[in-house]
């Protein structure tokens, strides 16, 4: 983890720096009487969306450094650490799920309603979104797919 949290903690910083680049840039610039340019006024959502791309690059930088001084050194954590100590497996991930698909279908659903402002149409996908993504979580353990059916 310790990984993960420099290369989030850099990312952070290079964010902020590029907002006061940005900020700076924006209030500077003059028109050069083409019309295309302003003065005197900084573009603020530009300036606020890197800062707040940072301020989330932070938080998982805080997750993974809280994470990381808890666990062991993994493997890609330790100087000699080798490629061979971690092999073995990965994870379980189900073979042929449709929930993803659902969960996305929702999620576009909601999406279109909040574009339009369709207030119907946006409650209609978050309730399918919340309906479908407890149908993922709760795959294992009802229907065909339960441990305890195919006894």
């Amino acid at each position: 983890m310790r990984t993960e949290y420099k290369i989030f903690a850099a990312v952070a910083v290079f964010l902020f720096g590029a907002a006061a680049v940005y900020g700076v840039y924006t209030h500077n610039v003059v028109n050069d009487g083409s019309g295309q340019g302003y003065s005197g006024g900084m573009e603020w959502v530009g300036v606020i969306a890197l800062i707040l791309s940072g301020l989330l690059c932070s938080m998982c930088a805080g997750f993974f450094w809280f994470v990381a001084r808890r666990i062991d050194l993994r493997p890609e954590d330790r100087e000699d650490g080798e490629i061979a100590e971690g092999a073995g497996e990965v994870g379980f991930f189900s073979p042929g799920s449709y929930w993803p698909f659902g969960i996305a279908l929702a999620c576009a659903v909601a999406g279109i309603g909040l574009v339009f402002w369709m207030w119907w149409l946006l409650a209609l996908g978050l309730i399918c979104v919340i309906f479908t993504s407890c149908g993922m979580l709760f795959e294992y353990y009802s229907g065909t797919r339960h441990p305890e059916a195919h006894l």
